[in-house]
């Protein structure tokens, strides 16, 4: 574990395994079946079980489907099995609306709201991940360890993501290390040797909630807002994606464009530009 693949990415094929023998017992078979004598009538089924017995919307049942195709690839490549009963199964995504985040605007309301201590951590963890694109299981996982100041003395973040272990790389604003110094010497964080107060992914989002509604904010707020609020802002205020894609720890641009919606704002400027560059060719 953490070598070749990640916790995450084995509790998804542990979840698999788990979904195929209930699927199994449901059709009345034997617990397990060779790989061969799946086929298409299976595989089709298997996906209605997913979204019936487990109410798994669509995508959510292509994601765990996907895992299955990647298993009969491995099998296919060893050479365990000959035919693929994925070649007529296409697996494809539902569009989905973009992903909810914050304007610069709300943002700063959020950041400025005066709040009791119990969301004021909340916040500042929040904050913390709009500020510098972190995931919520590596705002959690962030250690003294990931923290380093250059020749320049610019403070980074060097750290492996928990999802796909791709290095991030992320310079420190004044704002995000000034939330760091605050809790330097918080109990909690000493404790679990942590440099934020992070709660539960599901306490985090009900606190989110909440701050969502004192500070007036007419949007759902959870961890993933924050990640897509940096991308978001980083866009719109000109960030090159691929620089973008370093700093979220991405493999390639592709998966940064699924986080960096273009705003109506820089839609309207690279049009502007666009006009100018026209009017400039027009005159000579």
């Amino acid at each position: 574990m953490g070598v070749r693949i990640t916790q995450r990415t084995a509790d998804k094929y542990e979840r698999l395994l788990r979904y195929l023998k209930q699927y199994l017992a449901q059709r009345g078979k034997a617990e397990d079946i060779p790989v061969e004598r799946m086929n298409y009538k299976f595989l089709d089924g298997f996906n209605l079980f997913l979204q019936t017995a487990h109410r798994c919307r669509h995508n959510g049942a292509v994601a765990v489907m996907d895992c299955l195709r990647n298993f009969v690839l491995y099998c296919l490549r060893n050479e365990w099995i000959t035919k693929n009963p994925f070649r007529y199964y296409k697996l494809k995504d539902d569009e989905v609306q973009a992903k909810e985040h914050l304007t610069a605007h709300e943002l700063e309301l959020l950041s400025r709201k005066a709040l009791d201590h119990r969301l004021a951590r909340i916040r500042d963890v929040f904050v913390f991940c709009c500020l510098t694109g972190l995931a919520f299981a590596d705002a959690d996982h962030l250690r003294r360890e990931h923290l380093s100041q250059d020749d320049e003395g610019r403070w980074w973040i060097h750290k492996p993501r928990e999802k796909t272990s791709v290095m991030s790389r992320i310079p420190l604003l004044p704002a995000t290390l000034e939330i760091l110094r605050r809790y330097e010497h918080d109990e909690v964080c000493v404790a679990r040797s942590r440099v934020l107060p992070t709660p539960s992914n599901q306490k985090m989002n009900a606190y989110l909630n909440e701050i969502a509604a004192v500070c007036g904010i007419n949007k759902v707020l959870t961890t993933h807002v924050a990640r897509h609020t940096f991308a978001c802002m980083a866009v719109e205020y000109g960030m090159p994606i691929d620089v973008l894609a370093k700093i979220l720890g991405h493999s390639n641009t592709n998966m940064t464009r699924h986080y960096a919606k273009f705003s109506e704002t820089v839609i309207g400027r690279e049009m502007e530009m666009f006009g100018q560059k026209l009017t400039s060719a027009a005159a000579e």
